[in-house]
């Protein structure tokens, strides 16, 4: 008789992934570390496959166990999504949306946006994951995340995803107070200086990058930071110039007072990004 999977077996190996460890797992589900260990065990014994390589601090997947986690998360999140539909069907909205979003959203339109929700459907627990698009393609093809709004570089993605535009958010050059760059025109005028940029993996370096590379008029960027909060610091205490949006770098708290300069008008497009077939 084959083996039959069950679904407190799932749960505990797609936790045990997630977590990287059995005693992360274990506080996440409410279970014991021998109980959850046990599951583990026998599900792998049930499939004839080690997931895991235990290691003294933690575990991570082997190609089985990659191979299997992408079936079990996607699993998971039908058998969430019937359930939810049942409710919805039911008349009780319920359940929980699992939002991603730039960090600039995130500071702008999530706090009302969010708010308003909740006090619409205070049953839905909301989950929001933040940072950049290329950070959240997995979640989105495993459906850990319903959707995200961030920046979008038309084309990698359009096979798989699918993109609704929302606004054109308008980024700025932006230097510390006292900077001698303070003054400057034109992006001609600033290619002698240091540039810092977010990760050129992101859709949203991609969009600058080709408007730059349009007018031959590409700084040399010497420090690339995967977050907005670091890129923000080292602006601020240093001379290297960036490109941010320009609600975050104005803004008195989380732009530590950041000078803007006069160049010219940079938009990229927001929007959400989601799996049409879900």
């Amino acid at each position: 008789m084959a083996f039959q999977v069950k679904i407190h077996q799932i749960r505990a190996f797609v936790e045990v992934a997630r977590q990287g460890s059995i005693r992360g797992a274990s506080r996440m589900l409410n279970m014991s570390q021998p109980a959850l260990s046990k599951s583990i065990q026998e599900l792998e014994e049930g499939l004839a496959a080690q997931l895991f390589f235990r290691r003294s601090k933690g575990v991570t997947l082997t190609d089985a166990g990659e191979s299997f986690y992408q079936h079990a998360s996607l699993i998971l999140e039908e058998l969430r999504a019937a359930q939810e539909d049942i409710r919805q069907r039911q008349g009780q909205l319920a359940g929980q949306i699992n939002i991603g979003m730039g960090a600039s959203i995130s500071r702008s339109l999530m706090p009302a946006v969010i708010s308003r929700f909740h006090q619409q459907h205070p049953q839905v627990k909301v989950r929001i994951m933040e940072g950049q698009l290329v950070s959240m393609i997995n979640e989105l093809r495993q459906g850990e995340l319903n959707f995200t709004i961030n920046t979008y570089y038309q084309g990698p993605y359009d096979h798989e995803f699918t993109f609704e535009k929302l606004l054109e958010k308008q980024f700025a050059i932006f230097c510390r107070p006292g900077h001698p760059a303070i003054g400057a025109r034109s992006i001609k005028q600033l290619l002698d200086y240091s540039w810092t940029m977010p990760t050129p993996h992101g859709s949203y370096y991609k969009q600058l990058s080709e408007l730059l590379d349009d007018q031959a008029q590409t700084p040399q960027v010497g420090v690339v930071c995967e977050t907005f909060s670091a890129c923000i610091s080292l602006v601020a205490k240093s001379d290297f110039l960036s490109i941010l949006p320009e609600e975050m770098g104005c803004d008195p708290l989380h732009g530590q007072g950041l000078v803007m300069l006069p160049v010219r008008e940079i938009f990229a497009e927001s929007g959400l990004l989601f799996d049409s077939a879900a």
